[in-house]
Formats: structure tokens, C-alpha cells, sequence
């Protein structure tokens, strides 16, 4: 049974956790595809012998972090985290090997077929619990619509559909006519709530471009950098970008610490690879989740969603539910957090970790 009772809390996320930062099991490099050749970082947490749960983190591009495994109880999961193609310790990197590299093969049907390796490669023959936040929201659906075999439940947070107005309600909004009226709610969009920090962003692309901001931000991505001054024009956009999403995940930003956002190598993996997929659709059809969502009417669905999330407005997680209602699947739990986009907001740290707790165990 979930018990939700503790929402009611209003104590900040470190007192929140229920289980304690640990080390990794063990941890290793998987390959998973040649030209070039792609190497998945992986890390096991919790009891090896229990319940597997795969831990789809966000982005894409985003990388995991050890504290994504305190969701879990690790007497009772046996918990992996895997940073996806392009990022984090995976190999090679948009960073460090560039994006000609590490964008090549480098798609939403790739990393469907990467968890499935991953899966074989660690002996999961069986059913496993699957756990994503915001692009590993989609990237988790997308995973159930294909393999509903493989999934037991699925844990989705910060829900992201991915079609072109959720995009261009965080990347757009007001930029064609900031120059001229910056504070004029001429589109709906994330500035709304945080105009000092959209600033940055919109700013950092000359204003003729700024009547598509996702395709100017490629642009520059995309340049060859022949000096100092291209690779300099290059990372402070990724850095922009980067900073953007990062600040407005958290309802009350984090005052001049951006944390890991602000890193130039997570930054030119982050942005890079979020621009590729964004500018390939997220590499599927339009509507693909929303029209396939009868395949996983069998598959137990437990969705956490912000109620201030500025990156993937609570409209994507109502969207996701009536399609899956229209189709016989209707959601076992649905929690509304007081909370932003982040995973690491006090309200969604506790309902999560308490639906993991409360969970059937696997047949």
C-alpha cells in the first residue's frame, strides 16, 4: 500500500530522504554498438538479488548521480543506473569527443535497444520495475510501448511528451519580440516565471535569430570551431542553455549556483545532445506515445508531476492520462507535488520514494 500521508510536510529535501547515500555495488562499461564505438557506464546499487529496477535518467543528455539511488530501498531493489549514449561517463562524449562522434547512432531507437542490451549484459531475464523522470519519462514509455514484456510498473516523473509546442513553450516563448517588449506576454512560455533567467538565454542569440531559438542554439552547435574565439561562442551557449533548464527546475531557484549545469562538460553534452534530439523530434512520430498507450493498459503506471514545473507543465501529465484512460489504462497512482520539475524537490522526493515502497513485489 502507498502511503502518501507525508506530502503534508514541509521540511526541506535532505531531511526527506529515507535511505542513506551509498557506494555502487560494482560499476562497468558495456559496448553496445560499433562506428563509433558506443560504451554505456553502468552502476548497480542495493541487493543484487532483488527486485531490478532500470533508472532512465533525464535530459537527454542529463547523466545519472549516486543520489538517484536513494528512491529505492536497497534491501529490497536491486537498482541500475546507466548514463545514456553521448554523456557522463559513457564513452565517447559530446565533450570530450565531440559531436560529429558521439551524435552519430545516437537516436531514441538506439537507447530503446541500449536498455535491452543493458538488461541482457546484467541477467535480467524477468520483469523489472522501470523508473523515469522527464526525458526518461518518454524514454521509459517508449521502452514499455515496445517491450511490454519486459516492464513490471512504471514509475514516471516530470512527464514529457516531447511534441513541438511543449518545446517551444520552454526554448520560445516571447524571444521573435524580446528585443522590442521584453516583458509582454506575447506567447505563453517558462519566462513568464522567470524572466530574470530567461534573459540570459535569449540573450545569448543575436535577435534576427531569435524567431527560432532551438534552431539558432543548433546552429552554433553545429559550427565547426576553427579558433579559440568559435570554441568560446560554443560552450557559452551550451552553458546557456544548460543554466536555463537547470535553474528553472526547482520552483525557488538555487541563488547563483547552478550546480552540475554550470560545468562546462555537463554543459556541451547536456545542450548538445538535447538540441540533436529536439531538432529530430526526439527521433519518432508525432503523437507516438500518446497514440500506443493502449500497449501498456496492462502495465501498473505510477506518475509524479509538479504542480510549478516549468520545464514540462503539469498539461503534459494530463494530456499522458486521459490517452491512457481512452485506452483501459488508467494510472494507479497520480501525485501532484508542490514542487517544481526536479526530482530533488522535498514534496517529489517523498512521493516517489513512497510509491516505491509501497510497490506489489514482482511476480
Amino acid at each position: 500500500m502507498i502511503d502518501l500521508s507525508r506530502l503534508q510536510s514541509t521540511s526541506t529535501v535532505e531531511d526527506e530522504w529515507a535511505y542513506p547515500l551509498a557506494d555502487a555495488n560494482r560499476s562497468g562499461l558495456l559496448q553496445v554498438d560499433h562506428d563509433p564505438d558506443h560504451r554505456l557506464y553502468w552502476e548497480e546499487y542495493g541487493d543484487p538479488a532483488g527486485e531490478p529496477v532500470m533508472f532512465l535518467h533525464g535530459g537527454p543528455g542529463g547523466a545519472c548521480a549516486p543520489a538517484m539511488a536513494r528512491f529505492f530501498d536497497p534491501t529490497r531493489y536491486r537498482i541500475i543506473l546507466f548514463d545514456q549514449r553521448g554523456c557522463g561517463k559513457s564513452e565517447p562524449t559530446v565533450a570530450t569527443d565531440g559531436p560529429d562522434i558521439a551524435l552519430t547512432r545516437n537516436t531514441t531507437d538506439d537507447l530503446v535497444d541500449d536498455i535491452r542490451k543493458l538488461r541482457h549484459a546484467l541477467g535480467i531475464t524477468g520483469k523489472m520495475h522501470v523508473f523515469g523522470g522527464s526525458w526518461g519519462s518518454t524514454l521509459a514509455l517508449i521502452y514499455a510501448i515496445r517491450h511490454p514484456d519486459d516492464v513490471a510498473t512504471l514509475i514516471l516523473r516530470g512527464i514529457f511528451l516531447g511534441e513541438r509546442e511543449d518545446l517551444l513553450y520552454m526554448y520560445q516563448g516571447n524571444a521573435a519580440t524580446y528585443a522590442a517588449q521584453p516583458f509582454a506576454l506575447t506567447e505563453p512560455g517558462s519566462y513568464v516565471t522567470y524572466p530574470d533567467e530567461w534573459k540570459a538565454f535569449v540573450e545569448t542569440i543575436a535577435e534576427p535569430d531569435r524567431a527560432d531559438m532551438m534552431a539558432a542554439y543548433k546552429a552554433i552547435f553545429d559550427m565547426v570551431p576553427q579558433n579559440d574565439a568559435d570554441r568560446a561562442r560554443q560552450l557559452k551557449a551550451a552553458l546557456a542553455w544548460s543554466v536555463w533548464e537547470g535553474t528553472i527546475s526547482n520552483m525557488i531557484p538555487k541563488e547563483s549556483d547552478p550546480g552540475k549545469f554550470g560545468e562546462a562538460n555537463f554543459a556541451l553534452c547536456f545542450a548538445q545532445i538535447e538540441a540533436h534530439f529536439f531538432a529530430n523530434e526526439l527521433f519518432v512520430a508525432p503523437r507516438y506515445i500518446v497514440d500506443n498507450v493502449g500497449r501498456i493498459a496492462n502495465i501498473p503506471t505510477h506518475i509524479v508531476h509538479g504542480r510549478f514545473d516549468q520545464v514540462c507543465p503539469l498539461t503534459q501529465a494530463s494530456r499522458l492520462i486521459d490517452a491512457m484512460a481512452a485506452n483501459g489504462a488508467t494510472p494507479e497512482s497520480f501525485v501532484i507535488t508542490n514542487a517544481g520539475h526536479s526530482a530533488m524537490e522535498a514534496q517529489t522526493v517523498l512521493a516517489l520514494t513512497a510509491i516505491m515502497d509501497g510497490l506489489p513485489p514482482i511476480d
